[in-house]
């Protein structure tokens, strides 16, 4: 990954601008995630024992952080899932240092909705 936060969060905002938009359907009460300031929505689908997840935000680099989760947890079994240390990446990635404390509990909000959807919560 790159060494200087700057690129980092710059590569995190382009994952944002990348990741398709959901319908307006899906931009639901039901799928929004609690626990965030921004607005997110996350979508979940099951088929044939994998999970897959889709999000929207109204901030890039929340929809930018989305994407990284999704790509740690789509197409994963429920105890794949499950096993995940997302602390761990989240250190290594070296969000820890440079979110704050309102990002770092949306991020974890995400993980939480997305792990309770896999695990049938």
């Amino acid at each position: 990954m790159m060494d200087q936060w700057e690129d980092r969060y710059r590569y995190i905002i382009e994952l944002g601008k990348k990741l398709p938009p959901l319908d307006s359907e899906e931009r639901s009460t039901e799928n929004r995630v609690k626990g965030c300031i921004s607005q997110v929505w996350l979508v979940h689908e099951e088929e044939k024992n994998r999970h897959y997840f889709r999000a929207d935000s109204d901030a890039f680099i929340v929809k930018g952080l989305a994407s990284i989760l999704i790509h740690l947890f789509d197409g994963k079994t429920s105890e794949e899932i499950k096993i995940i240390d997302i602390h761990q990446t989240f250190e290594k990635i070296g969000l820890s240092q440079h979110l704050s404390p309102t990002r770092r509990s949306g991020f974890f909000s995400m993980v939480q909705k997305i792990q309770s959807l896999s695990q049938g919560v």
